[in-house]
Protein backbone atom coordinates (compact mmCIF):
# COMPACT_ATOMS: atom_id res chain seq x y z
CA UNK A 1 0.00 0.00 0.00
CA UNK A 2 1.41 3.21 -1.14
CA UNK A 3 0.81 6.67 0.63
CA UNK A 4 1.19 8.21 -3.22
CA UNK A 5 1.44 7.80 -6.81
CA UNK A 6 2.05 9.81 -8.97
CA UNK A 7 1.68 9.24 -12.69
CA UNK A 8 4.16 10.60 -14.99
CA UNK A 9 7.96 11.22 -15.23
CA UNK A 10 8.12 14.66 -16.76
CA UNK A 11 9.79 17.51 -14.61
CA UNK A 12 6.63 17.60 -12.39
CA UNK A 13 5.73 14.68 -11.47
CA UNK A 14 9.29 14.26 -10.53
CA UNK A 15 9.30 17.99 -8.35
CA UNK A 16 5.93 16.79 -6.67
CA UNK A 17 7.64 13.27 -5.78
CA UNK A 18 10.60 15.17 -4.45
CA UNK A 19 8.58 17.67 -2.40
CA UNK A 20 6.60 15.42 -0.90
CA UNK A 21 9.17 13.23 -0.13
CA UNK A 22 11.34 15.95 1.85
CA UNK A 23 8.07 16.58 3.74
CA UNK A 24 7.66 13.67 4.96
CA UNK A 25 10.40 11.31 4.55
CA UNK A 26 8.20 8.12 6.14
CA UNK A 27 5.20 8.27 3.56
CA UNK A 28 5.29 5.53 0.43
CA UNK A 29 5.39 7.10 -2.78
CA UNK A 30 5.99 5.56 -5.94
CA UNK A 31 5.91 7.33 -9.41
CA UNK A 32 4.58 5.47 -12.75
CA UNK A 33 6.23 6.41 -16.17
CA UNK A 34 4.87 4.38 -19.29
CA UNK A 35 8.46 5.33 -21.05
CA UNK A 36 11.93 3.38 -20.29
CA UNK A 37 13.31 6.83 -19.08
CA UNK A 38 12.27 9.85 -17.07
CA UNK A 39 11.55 13.51 -18.64
CA UNK A 40 10.80 12.13 -22.66
CA UNK A 41 8.13 13.74 -23.61
CA UNK A 42 7.70 17.79 -23.04
CA UNK A 43 10.39 17.92 -20.11
CA UNK A 44 12.96 16.54 -23.31
CA UNK A 45 11.93 18.32 -26.25
CA UNK A 46 11.50 21.81 -24.73
CA UNK A 47 13.72 24.73 -25.41
CA UNK A 48 15.48 24.96 -22.00
CA UNK A 49 14.45 28.50 -20.99
CA UNK A 50 14.16 29.71 -17.43
CA UNK A 51 11.04 31.81 -17.63
CA UNK A 52 11.15 34.88 -15.70
CA UNK A 53 7.28 35.31 -15.13
CA UNK A 54 6.96 38.39 -17.71
CA UNK A 55 3.87 36.75 -19.29
CA UNK A 56 1.62 36.07 -17.00
CA UNK A 57 -1.37 37.62 -16.02
CA UNK A 58 -0.74 39.42 -12.43
CA UNK A 59 -2.34 36.85 -9.48
CA UNK A 60 -2.69 33.49 -11.80
CA UNK A 61 -0.99 30.75 -10.91
CA UNK A 62 1.27 31.00 -13.81
CA UNK A 63 2.72 34.35 -12.65
CA UNK A 64 3.24 33.15 -8.64
CA UNK A 65 4.28 29.89 -8.93
CA UNK A 66 6.86 30.97 -12.24
CA UNK A 67 8.37 33.57 -9.73
CA UNK A 68 8.31 31.18 -6.59
CA UNK A 69 10.00 28.29 -8.98
CA UNK A 70 12.21 30.49 -10.58
CA UNK A 71 14.09 31.33 -7.66
CA UNK A 72 13.63 27.78 -5.91
CA UNK A 73 15.22 26.55 -9.46
CA UNK A 74 18.25 28.80 -9.58
CA UNK A 75 18.73 27.48 -5.71
CA UNK A 76 18.71 24.14 -6.65
CA UNK A 77 20.72 24.20 -9.17
CA UNK A 78 23.51 26.20 -7.57
CA UNK A 79 23.53 23.71 -4.84
CA UNK A 80 23.24 20.56 -6.99
CA UNK A 81 25.77 21.98 -9.56
CA UNK A 82 23.77 21.79 -12.41
CA UNK A 83 24.87 24.11 -15.05
CA UNK A 84 22.59 27.36 -16.07
CA UNK A 85 22.96 30.71 -17.65
CA UNK A 86 21.14 33.84 -16.85
CA UNK A 87 22.48 35.60 -19.93
CA UNK A 88 18.93 37.82 -20.52
CA UNK A 89 16.54 38.35 -23.56
CA UNK A 90 14.94 40.89 -25.33
CA UNK A 91 10.81 41.18 -26.68
CA UNK A 92 11.28 42.97 -29.68
CA UNK A 93 8.38 45.48 -31.77
CA UNK A 94 9.42 45.89 -34.97
CA UNK A 95 6.33 47.53 -35.86
CA UNK A 96 4.01 50.28 -34.66
CA UNK A 97 0.71 47.96 -34.24
CA UNK A 98 2.86 46.14 -31.46
CA UNK A 99 3.74 49.00 -28.69
CA UNK A 100 0.60 48.69 -26.88
CA UNK A 101 1.39 44.83 -26.20
CA UNK A 102 4.88 45.79 -25.73
CA UNK A 103 3.87 48.23 -23.05
CA UNK A 104 1.28 45.62 -21.17
CA UNK A 105 3.50 43.29 -20.69
CA UNK A 106 6.13 45.91 -19.29
CA UNK A 107 3.54 46.81 -17.02
CA UNK A 108 2.76 43.57 -16.01
CA UNK A 109 6.30 42.29 -15.94
CA UNK A 110 6.73 44.98 -13.01
CA UNK A 111 3.53 43.91 -11.35
CA UNK A 112 4.90 40.85 -11.28
CA UNK A 113 7.80 41.29 -9.36
CA UNK A 114 10.47 41.36 -11.62
CA UNK A 115 13.53 44.11 -11.05
CA UNK A 116 15.70 45.86 -13.51
CA UNK A 117 13.27 45.36 -16.98
CA UNK A 118 14.43 47.65 -19.25
CA UNK A 119 12.54 49.53 -22.54
CA UNK A 120 15.12 50.05 -24.87
CA UNK A 121 15.13 52.05 -28.41
CA UNK A 122 16.36 50.98 -31.82
CA UNK A 123 20.00 51.41 -30.69
CA UNK A 124 20.02 49.87 -27.17
CA UNK A 125 18.62 47.09 -29.27
CA UNK A 126 21.65 46.96 -31.35
CA UNK A 127 24.09 47.39 -28.26
CA UNK A 128 22.48 43.75 -26.92
CA UNK A 129 21.64 42.41 -30.02
CA UNK A 130 23.72 43.86 -32.84
CA UNK A 131 21.98 41.86 -35.85
CA UNK A 132 18.15 42.80 -34.58
CA UNK A 133 15.80 45.05 -35.97
CA UNK A 134 13.53 46.70 -33.72
CA UNK A 135 11.33 49.78 -32.91
CA UNK A 136 11.55 49.28 -29.03
CA UNK A 137 11.96 46.62 -27.18
CA UNK A 138 12.33 44.99 -23.25
CA UNK A 139 15.49 43.93 -22.15
CA UNK A 140 14.64 40.74 -19.20
CA UNK A 141 18.00 40.08 -17.16
CA UNK A 142 16.76 37.34 -15.53
CA UNK A 143 15.89 35.15 -18.48
CA UNK A 144 18.12 32.00 -18.47
CA UNK A 145 19.09 28.84 -20.27
CA UNK A 146 19.50 25.07 -18.70
CA UNK A 147 18.70 21.92 -19.89
CA UNK A 148 15.79 20.63 -17.93
CA UNK A 149 16.62 16.48 -18.84
CA UNK A 150 19.42 17.40 -16.06
CA UNK A 151 17.30 19.22 -13.40
CA UNK A 152 14.47 16.24 -13.64
CA UNK A 153 17.35 13.31 -13.66
CA UNK A 154 18.69 14.82 -10.48
CA UNK A 155 15.16 14.90 -8.85
CA UNK A 156 14.43 11.70 -9.61
CA UNK A 157 18.08 10.71 -8.47
CA UNK A 158 17.47 12.45 -4.78
CA UNK A 159 13.80 11.11 -5.16
CA UNK A 160 15.17 7.54 -4.85
CA UNK A 161 17.92 8.49 -2.47
CA UNK A 162 15.13 8.92 0.13
CA UNK A 163 13.28 5.83 -0.53
CA UNK A 164 10.78 6.63 -3.33
CA UNK A 165 10.13 4.33 -6.26
CA UNK A 166 10.23 4.81 -9.98
CA UNK A 167 8.29 2.31 -12.16
CA UNK A 168 9.60 2.49 -15.87
CA UNK A 169 7.75 0.73 -18.45
CA UNK A 170 4.89 1.33 -16.43
CA UNK A 171 1.75 2.33 -18.17
CA UNK A 172 -1.76 2.91 -16.32
CA UNK A 173 -4.30 0.65 -18.05
CA UNK A 174 -6.97 0.66 -15.37
CA UNK A 175 -8.24 2.63 -12.18
CA UNK A 176 -10.61 1.05 -9.73
CA UNK A 177 -11.63 2.45 -6.21
CA UNK A 178 -12.57 0.84 -3.01
CA UNK A 179 -13.47 1.76 0.61
CA UNK A 180 -10.10 3.05 1.62
CA UNK A 181 -7.73 2.31 -1.63
CA UNK A 182 -7.27 3.10 -5.63
CA UNK A 183 -5.92 0.09 -7.37
CA UNK A 184 -3.63 0.40 -10.15
CA UNK A 185 -3.78 -1.62 -13.04
CA UNK A 186 -0.27 -1.01 -15.11
CA UNK A 187 0.89 -3.03 -18.00
CA UNK A 188 3.35 -4.61 -15.29
CA UNK A 189 1.62 -5.02 -11.84
CA UNK A 190 -0.98 -3.71 -9.83
CA UNK A 191 -0.74 -0.89 -7.11
CA UNK A 192 -2.85 -0.05 -4.12
CA UNK A 193 -2.80 3.57 -2.95
CA UNK A 194 -4.45 6.23 -0.57
CA UNK A 195 -3.99 8.97 -3.08
CA UNK A 196 -3.07 9.66 -6.96
CA UNK A 197 -1.63 12.77 -8.12
CA UNK A 198 -1.87 12.59 -12.07
CA UNK A 199 0.64 14.42 -13.87
CA UNK A 200 1.12 12.69 -17.43
CA UNK A 201 1.24 15.82 -19.56
CA UNK A 202 -0.38 14.66 -23.43
CA UNK A 203 -1.89 11.75 -21.32
CA UNK A 204 -3.53 13.98 -18.65
CA UNK A 205 -6.80 13.97 -19.58
CA UNK A 206 -6.85 10.00 -19.99
CA UNK A 207 -5.71 9.19 -17.18
CA UNK A 208 -8.01 11.44 -15.26
CA UNK A 209 -10.79 9.82 -16.91
CA UNK A 210 -9.11 6.16 -15.51
CA UNK A 211 -9.72 7.98 -12.34
CA UNK A 212 -13.44 8.68 -12.59
CA UNK A 213 -12.55 12.67 -12.71
CA UNK A 214 -15.69 14.31 -15.04
CA UNK A 215 -13.14 16.88 -16.61
CA UNK A 216 -14.58 19.27 -19.31
CA UNK A 217 -11.89 19.72 -21.53
CA UNK A 218 -9.61 17.91 -24.12
CA UNK A 219 -5.52 17.76 -24.45
CA UNK A 220 -5.09 18.89 -28.11
CA UNK A 221 -1.19 18.52 -28.82
CA UNK A 222 0.31 21.10 -30.53
CA UNK A 223 3.82 20.16 -32.66
CA UNK A 224 6.11 23.23 -32.30
CA UNK A 225 9.34 22.85 -34.93
CA UNK A 226 12.19 23.84 -34.74
CA UNK A 227 15.27 25.05 -37.17
CA UNK A 228 19.17 25.25 -35.98
CA UNK A 229 21.43 27.96 -36.96
CA UNK A 230 24.42 26.75 -39.55
CA UNK A 231 27.40 27.38 -37.20
CA UNK A 232 29.25 30.07 -39.25
CA UNK A 233 25.71 32.32 -38.76
CA UNK A 234 25.04 31.49 -34.58
CA UNK A 235 27.20 35.06 -34.22
CA UNK A 236 23.84 36.39 -35.51
CA UNK A 237 22.02 35.83 -31.82
CA UNK A 238 24.08 36.45 -28.83
CA UNK A 239 21.22 36.20 -26.16
CA UNK A 240 17.61 35.51 -26.66
CA UNK A 241 15.47 37.40 -28.76
CA UNK A 242 11.38 37.03 -28.89
CA UNK A 243 8.81 38.99 -30.56
CA UNK A 244 6.09 40.25 -28.73
CA UNK A 245 3.19 37.69 -28.65
CA UNK A 246 0.08 37.81 -29.83
CA UNK A 247 -2.12 38.55 -26.69
CA UNK A 248 -5.20 36.24 -28.09
CA UNK A 249 -3.06 33.10 -28.95
CA UNK A 250 -1.09 30.84 -26.01
CA UNK A 251 2.46 30.85 -28.06
CA UNK A 252 5.04 33.10 -28.03
CA UNK A 253 5.80 32.85 -31.82
CA UNK A 254 9.00 32.24 -33.80
CA UNK A 255 12.26 33.50 -31.72
CA UNK A 256 15.24 32.69 -31.18
CA UNK A 257 17.37 30.49 -28.46
CA UNK A 258 20.56 30.13 -27.20
CA UNK A 259 20.63 26.37 -25.90
CA UNK A 260 21.99 25.02 -23.04
CA UNK A 261 23.92 22.60 -24.52
CA UNK A 262 25.48 24.60 -27.44
CA UNK A 263 23.69 25.96 -30.44
CA UNK A 264 20.88 28.35 -31.17
CA UNK A 265 17.64 27.42 -31.82
CA UNK A 266 14.87 29.24 -34.31
CA UNK A 267 11.55 29.01 -34.01
CA UNK A 268 9.06 27.17 -32.83
CA UNK A 269 5.97 28.07 -35.05
CA UNK A 270 2.51 25.79 -33.09
CA UNK A 271 1.12 23.33 -35.51
CA UNK A 272 -2.15 20.27 -34.78
CA UNK A 273 0.12 17.25 -34.04
CA UNK A 274 -1.86 14.21 -35.73
CA UNK A 275 -0.81 12.30 -32.30
CA UNK A 276 -0.85 12.79 -28.74
CA UNK A 277 3.17 11.94 -29.63
CA UNK A 278 3.51 13.05 -32.98
CA UNK A 279 6.63 14.66 -33.35
CA UNK A 280 7.05 14.61 -36.86
CA UNK A 281 4.63 15.34 -39.76
CA UNK A 282 4.31 11.79 -40.37
CA UNK A 283 3.64 10.80 -37.29
CA UNK A 284 -0.59 9.90 -37.56
CA UNK A 285 -2.87 8.51 -35.28
CA UNK A 286 -6.19 8.14 -37.12
CA UNK A 287 -8.39 7.41 -33.66
CA UNK A 288 -6.43 9.85 -32.06
CA UNK A 289 -6.71 12.77 -34.83
CA UNK A 290 -10.48 11.71 -35.64
CA UNK A 291 -10.94 12.45 -31.67
CA UNK A 292 -9.43 16.00 -31.86
CA UNK A 293 -10.85 17.03 -34.72
CA UNK A 294 -14.63 15.97 -33.70
CA UNK A 295 -14.48 17.57 -30.56
CA UNK A 296 -16.22 20.47 -30.42
CA UNK A 297 -13.83 22.94 -28.15
CA UNK A 298 -11.25 22.17 -30.86
CA UNK A 299 -13.76 22.84 -33.57
CA UNK A 300 -14.51 26.43 -32.18
CA UNK A 301 -10.82 26.99 -32.13
CA UNK A 302 -10.12 26.26 -35.73
CA UNK A 303 -13.22 28.52 -36.61
CA UNK A 304 -11.71 31.57 -34.17
CA UNK A 305 -7.97 31.05 -35.85
CA UNK A 306 -8.41 29.33 -38.69
CA UNK A 307 -6.09 32.04 -40.54
CA UNK A 308 -3.52 31.88 -37.92
CA UNK A 309 -3.65 27.96 -37.87
CA UNK A 310 -3.07 28.19 -41.74
CA UNK A 311 -0.36 30.56 -41.50
CA UNK A 312 1.63 28.18 -38.96
CA UNK A 313 0.93 24.97 -41.15
CA UNK A 314 2.39 27.10 -44.36
CA UNK A 315 5.16 27.82 -41.65
CA UNK A 316 5.74 24.17 -41.34
CA UNK A 317 6.19 23.15 -44.91
CA UNK A 318 7.65 26.03 -46.45
CA UNK A 319 11.12 26.84 -45.66
CA UNK A 320 10.80 30.21 -46.91
CA UNK A 321 7.82 31.27 -45.01
CA UNK A 322 9.69 30.58 -41.93
CA UNK A 323 12.59 32.38 -42.93
CA UNK A 324 10.87 34.96 -43.80
CA UNK A 325 9.20 35.29 -39.82
CA UNK A 326 12.31 35.03 -38.58
CA UNK A 327 13.50 37.87 -40.97
CA UNK A 328 10.74 40.31 -39.00
CA UNK A 329 13.55 40.40 -36.05
CA UNK A 330 17.16 39.61 -37.98
CA UNK A 331 16.54 41.05 -41.32
CA UNK A 332 19.84 39.30 -42.29
CA UNK A 333 18.75 35.53 -41.88
CA UNK A 334 18.27 33.89 -45.01
CA UNK A 335 16.78 30.09 -45.99
CA UNK A 336 20.13 28.56 -46.33
CA UNK A 337 20.92 29.61 -43.25
CA UNK A 338 18.84 27.12 -41.47
CA UNK A 339 19.21 23.66 -40.49
CA UNK A 340 16.39 21.25 -39.72
CA UNK A 341 16.11 20.97 -35.60
CA UNK A 342 14.05 19.14 -33.38
CA UNK A 343 10.56 19.42 -32.07
CA UNK A 344 8.25 19.13 -29.41
CA UNK A 345 4.54 18.74 -28.51
CA UNK A 346 2.60 21.00 -25.87
CA UNK A 347 0.13 19.55 -24.23
CA UNK A 348 -3.08 22.67 -24.60
CA UNK A 349 -5.94 21.71 -22.55
CA UNK A 350 -9.07 22.92 -24.99
CA UNK A 351 -12.45 23.12 -22.91
CA UNK A 352 -15.85 22.57 -24.69
CA UNK A 353 -16.51 26.62 -25.58
CA UNK A 354 -13.11 26.50 -27.48
CA UNK A 355 -11.43 28.50 -24.96
CA UNK A 356 -7.32 27.44 -24.68
CA UNK A 357 -6.93 27.36 -21.10
CA UNK A 358 -3.57 29.64 -20.41
CA UNK A 359 -3.27 29.46 -16.93
CA UNK A 360 -2.27 26.03 -14.80
CA UNK A 361 -5.10 23.94 -13.91
CA UNK A 362 -5.24 22.07 -11.03
CA UNK A 363 -8.57 19.64 -9.31
CA UNK A 364 -8.77 18.04 -6.45
CA UNK A 365 -10.72 15.56 -5.20
CA UNK A 366 -11.10 13.24 -2.28
CA UNK A 367 -8.43 10.95 -3.60
CA UNK A 368 -6.67 12.77 -6.14
CA UNK A 369 -4.89 15.90 -7.09
CA UNK A 370 -5.14 16.29 -11.03
CA UNK A 371 -2.98 18.43 -13.13
CA UNK A 372 -4.71 19.06 -16.24
CA UNK A 373 -2.86 21.66 -17.51
CA UNK A 374 1.22 22.72 -17.05
CA UNK A 375 2.17 24.37 -19.94
CA UNK A 376 5.04 26.85 -20.25
CA UNK A 377 6.67 28.28 -18.01
CA UNK A 378 5.54 24.46 -15.86
CA UNK A 379 9.55 23.72 -15.90
CA UNK A 380 10.97 26.78 -14.31
CA UNK A 381 7.86 26.36 -11.56
CA UNK A 382 8.32 23.14 -11.51
CA UNK A 383 9.38 23.10 -7.46
CA UNK A 384 7.18 25.65 -6.75
CA UNK A 385 3.83 23.82 -8.57
CA UNK A 386 5.39 20.40 -6.32
CA UNK A 387 5.58 22.21 -3.38
CA UNK A 388 1.90 23.56 -3.81
CA UNK A 389 0.77 19.55 -4.82
CA UNK A 390 2.49 18.35 -2.06
CA UNK A 391 0.62 20.27 0.54
CA UNK A 392 -2.78 19.53 -1.16
CA UNK A 393 -2.04 15.98 -0.87
CA UNK A 394 -0.74 16.56 3.10
CA UNK A 395 -4.11 18.05 3.64
CA UNK A 396 -5.56 14.92 2.78
CA UNK A 397 -3.86 12.94 4.95
CA UNK A 398 -5.07 11.90 8.72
Amino acid sequence: MYDVVIVGGGIVGLATALKLKSKNSKQRIALLEKENKIAVHQTGHNSGVIHSGLYYKPGSFKAKNCLDGYYALIKFCEEEEIPFDLCGKIVVATHENQLPALQMLHERGKQNGLKKLRLLDPSEIKEIEPHTKGIKAIHVPQTGIIDYRIVAEKYAEKFQLMGGDIFLENKVEEINETSNSLEITTNKQNLSTRQIVNCAGLQSDLVARLIGIKINYKIIPFRGEYFKLKKEKEYLVKHLIYPVPDPNFPFLGVHFTRMAKGGIEAGPNAVLAFRREGYKKSDIHLGELIDFLTYPGFRKVASKYWKTGLGEMYRSFSKKAFTKALQELIPEIQENDLMVGGSGVRAQACDKDGGLIDDFLVMEGKRFINVGNAPSPAATASLAIGNQISQMVLKKQP
